[in-house]
């Protein structure tokens, strides 16, 4: 594990000496430089789903350098898999951008937004050659392209009722795992999701992406459920009602 860290860091070190040039065609040891550039970031200001802005905020221009790197990588190029990690980190880290945008003297995401516009239909995100929208990444691209409901619980919107920020990058080769896990860790967090007596109370997003679920929340807790919840759900699944909590889209910071 330390060995691990210091290597990760000599990476990130060399970034800066040699000053390595990004181009279209991005070479494979840059992009790895990049991820364990934002893996770096994520580690150390990320804790059990909170982000430290103000860390963020004082190293913004790191983060900015990963933003470049996937601005300028070709995403035709990578793997499917890789291609899905890509969107779901360059939305994540886009998302932490927008924040830092305003911070500090921000409460909420919902604050960068007007009457006209949210704050997820601002055009911030340089990808592949475009500007785009935060919604255009997720409901464009993740949605409908990659087809796994599980990249509701990766994509993170910096609110409490969130799904927790990842405390490292996805990526393509564990892609799954790591959509699983982040899956498991939601749908059995109290905080988020509790069973009383026989109504399921569970997060709007199950509301608001239905379809992405079949019409079936019972189905996919069923899936993902583990222990005294998952015991419980299949013993009541026949009386079981939904009912929907409130979003609290208040900032996940520290």
């Amino acid at each position: 594990m330390i060995r691990h860290i210091v290597f990760r860091r000599t990476l990130i070190y060399l970034y800066f000496v040699v000053g390595i040039t990004v181009s279209a065609s991005l070479s494979s040891s840059t992009v790895s430089i990049a991820s364990d550039m934002y893996a770096n970031l994520l580690c150390e200001r990320v804790k059990n789903g909170m982000v430290d802005y103000e860390a963020f905020k004082k190293n913004e221009a790191l983060l900015d350098k990963y933003l470049k790197i996937l601005e300028e990588t070709d995403i035709d190029k990578l793997s499917w898999n890789d291609q899905f990690a890509f969107y779901i980190n360059a939305y994540n880290a886009w998302t932490i951008k927008l924040i830092l945008s305003a911070y500090p003297g921000i409460q909420s995401i919902k604050e960068l937004g007007s009457l006209f516009r949210t704050p997820w239909k601002r055009k911030i995100a340089r990808i592949g050659g475009e500007i785009m929208t935060l919604d255009t990444i997720e409901h464009e691209i993740l949605r409908p392209r990659f087809k796994d409901p599980r990249v509701h619980f990766a994509v993170n919107c910096a609110s409490r009722s969130c799904p927790p920020l990842r405390w490292e990058p996805y990526r393509g080769d564990i892609l799954d795992r790591q959509l699983t896990e982040m899956t498991e860790a939601f749908i059995n967090d109290p905080h988020h999701n509790r069973l009383q007596n026989s109504t399921l109370y569970v997060s709007s997003i199950f509301k608001w992406y239905s379809e992405d679920f079949n019409e079936d929340v019972i189905g996919f807790f069923m899936k993902y459920a583990r222990g005294d919840l998952e015991v419980r759900l299949k013993k009541q699944a026949a009386e079981i009602k939904i009912r929907y909590l409130d979003y609290d889209w208040s900032l996940n910071g520290t």
